[in-house]
């Protein structure tokens, strides 16, 4: 399979070390691909050639892309873009905030859903979705009265920023949130229904899933988060979603008001960078900030910092003893909650790593 195997430390340095700029962007769009590992591999020919990053997901039933192009070859990028069979008039979404170094390779997979949702088949129709609202129409839906608006993402992401009113599902993934959803809201199938997420691939399936379920007035906001912003911000209005819009790439958010409304997991400070823990058998997503940071040395806990302070052979032996319970703790947590850590941090006590 073509892919690229350098180093990911190397890529990294490469990547700090370019003289031009990049544009981050995304885009999405539900369509047949019959041959989806062939598909796969034209497009990352292409894109290889202009020197492009990302992660990209290709499946029978489309295609799920956040990329990094070059500033000077995103015009060409976008002409291919536009001459590849099912890909012509591709809306693009572009970062609202951009330092350019959002991914460092190009990754393809083929994958069987671009959007997981532990769903069968059947259990809604791509061909009816909701409504689809623009972003002002949206800003004004909100204040309507009766209106439920509804995030589509996952806890760890809300928690950082989120419209003002929005009901937020205490969800790991979009498998979770999409089933909680229905449950939450199974008496209210009446009521004027906003969905959100990020980009607005997620609420593509979710208002199908709703619509399947008898919800009567389904609509979503069209280019998620990444269009408000941008569009509000045209329009010199006040925005409605606070905080930050979390993204699934280095940076890990971007500010939409300037806004801190999320807490330090550690210390309890304002704070809403993300990290992930910097022992990388437990790689816990979490809230951190600047001061717990350099005191816990990017850890989660304790333990965690003891361990990275090992000998690199120690850990190797400790990471052998635990490999089935760090397996399990590369699954989303940004809540250190006791019985999380108790589940997903099985550890030796901390005198037995010396030993």
């Amino acid at each position: 399979m073509l892919e690229n195997r350098i180093n990911k430390e190397e890529l990294k340095q490469q990547l700090q070390q370019e003289t031009f700029k990049r544009r981050t962007l995304s885009f999405y769009r539900y369509v047949n691909i019959d041959k989806p590992g062939e598909f796969r591999d034209e497009l990352y020919k292409t894109w290889f050639s202009l020197n492009c990053f990302g992660r990209i997901y290709v499946a029978q039933e489309g295609i799920n892309a956040q990329m990094s192009v070059p500033e000077h070859q995103l015009d060409t990028f976008l002409a291919q873009l536009e001459n590849t069979a099912g890909l012509s008039a591709m809306p693009i979404k572009y970062a609202i905030e951009d330092n350019g170094k959002s991914f460092y390779k190009l990754t393809i997979k083929v994958r069987p859903k671009i959007v997981a949702d532990g769903l069968p088949q059947n259990a809604y129709d791509l061909s009816r979705v909701g409504n689809h609202l623009s972003a002002l129409e949206f800003h004004e839906a909100i204040e309507e009265p009766g209106t439920l608006v509804i995030d589509m993402r996952n806890h760890y992401e809300s928690e950082i920023g989120r419209f003002v009113t929005a009901w937020c599902p205490d969800a790991d993934t979009f498998k979770d949130a999409i089933q909680m959803v229905v449950k939450e809201f199974d008496q209210q199938k009446d009521k004027k229904i906003l969905l959100y997420c990020t980009g607005g691939i997620r609420c593509e399936k979710a208002s199908s899933f709703m619509l399947h379920h008898g919800f009567q007035d389904v609509s979503q906001l069209y280019g998620g988060i990444i269009e408000y912003a941008q569009q509000i911000k045209a329009m010199e209005l006040n925005s409605k979603f606070i905080g930050k819009n979390f993204v699934f790439d280095e940076r890990l958010g971007e500010s939409v008001d300037g806004q801190i409304i999320a807490r330090c997991h550690q210390c309890g400070k304002a704070a809403d960078t993300h990290t992930n823990c910097a022992n990388n058998d437990c790689h816990l997503l979490f809230i951190q900030c600047a001061e717990c940071a350099e005191s816990m040395q990017g850890c989660c806990s304790e333990d965690c910092r003891d361990i990275t302070q090992l000998p690199q052979d120690q850990q190797a032996e400790f990471r052998k003893s635990r490999h089935a319970h760090y397996a399990e703790s590369k699954i989303f947590k940004s809540k250190i909650r006791p019985e999380l850590k108790n589940k997903f941090l099985i550890r030796k006590p901390l005198t037995a790593l010396h030993e």
